[in-house]
């Protein structure tokens, strides 16, 4: 065995014994050490740390999670780091994160599925019967199975954490994918569909400072989350700005709820933007970033939530790159589509 030390950003260390050639991920997680991981195939770069000291390999690094350089200084990927040796690996996030309890298994039952826009639809899942408390973060995901197979899809928690274990995820409705045939033509009242939650490090922190999302298509359910929860608590003392984009109108969806949450939450607005607008459309039109205002994000502090589609995150962060804005605290999460 090897003896691996973790290193955090709160001082704290944490160690656990490797296998030689063992995953750090999966010796972490053998001994309830839980660090913060999404894909598990070396492309979000949210298990990123960097080995401090001692022998590692890694099996794959997309090149859009650890650059060049960020590799030749020993920056890693703990999905896909390979313990060769007594090591230390520092963390820029604190222990805490880790120490949470695994994602649980549990059986839900469909209640309703709900179209509010052309293109997406809410499944409604009761997952009352379940033993014990469900507890997530606003902004984090589970992963369900499709009823009727062994298909795995990931979706964000379209409302914040309640008691009553009454669950909303918003789903795009893809031509011919698994969950989205079932939720057109085959879904019934009462069928059992088994999930595995929580997951994610996209999240909504302590806020401190003016906060701006920005939503691509269905990565409107992280945000629904966070805006209920800041809308239970009666606000966070700071502005928030939402801006919502999609392809056409008829992709909009969940708009009455918006409205709802504009009206309940001090300081929050918010702009839908539409890509491929009709002649009749009076709102903003194009992408999201030839809305901001680079002058006045320059300016100030800001906390950025970003989550979409992967062409949509990664122009966004290229726009800020690219208009001075790298100061500001950009939190994100990409999501792609996975068959529907």
């Amino acid at each position: 065995m090897h003896q691996v030390a973790l290193n955090f950003l709160d001082g704290r260390t944490l160690f656990l014994e490797a296998r030689p050639g063992e995953l750090l991920l999966d010796a972490a997680l053998r001994q309830g050490i839980k660090i913060p991981m999404d894909c598990r195939e070396g492309v979000c770069a949210t298990c990123r740390g960097r080995c401090d000291r001692g022998d590692y390999s890694q099996d794959y690094v997309d090149p859009e999670a650890l650059s060049a350089e960020e590799l030749a200084e020993r920056s890693v990927l703990s999905c896909q780091t390979r313990v060769l040796s007594d090591a230390a690996f520092s963390f820029d996030f604190d222990s805490s994160l880790c120490r949470g309890a695994p994602a649980a298994r549990l059986s839900a039952v469909v209640s309703r599925v709900e179209p509010v826009s052309d293109s997406s639809a809410i499944l409604c899942l009761d997952a009352s019967a379940a033993e014990g408390a469900l507890s997530f973060l606003p902004g984090q995901y589970a992963r369900l199975r499709v009823p009727g197979g062994e298909q795995w899809r990931a979706y964000s928690f379209a409302h914040a954490p309640g008691a009553d274990k009454q669950l909303r995820f918003l789903v795009r409705l893809l031509p011919n994918g698994a969950m989205s045939n079932y939720l057109r033509d085959g879904w019934r009242t009462g069928d059992r569909i088994e999930l595995e939650a929580p997951l994610g490090s996209f999240y909504l922190r302590h806020i401190d400072k003016p906060v701006l999302m920005l939503a691509g298509g269905t990565g409107l359910s992280a945000f629904l989350g966070m805006l209920d929860q800041l809308a239970e608590q009666g606000g966070c003392g700071q502005p928030v700005t939402l801006f919502y984009g999609v392809n056409r109108e008829g992709d909009l969806c969940e708009l009455p709820r918006l409205r709802g949450l504009a009206e309940r939450l001090p300081g929050f607005v918010w702009h839908p933007v539409v890509m491929k607008p009709g002649e009749h459309w009076s709102g903003k039109r194009g992408l999201i970033p030839e809305q901001l205002d680079a002058d006045a994000l320059r300016a100030q502090a800001a906390d950025i939530y970003l989550c979409g589609p992967p062409p949509m995150v990664d122009a966004m962060r290229d726009w800020l790159r690219q208009h001075g804005c790298e100061h500001l605290t950009l939190y994100l999460e990409k999501f792609a589509d996975s068959g529907g």
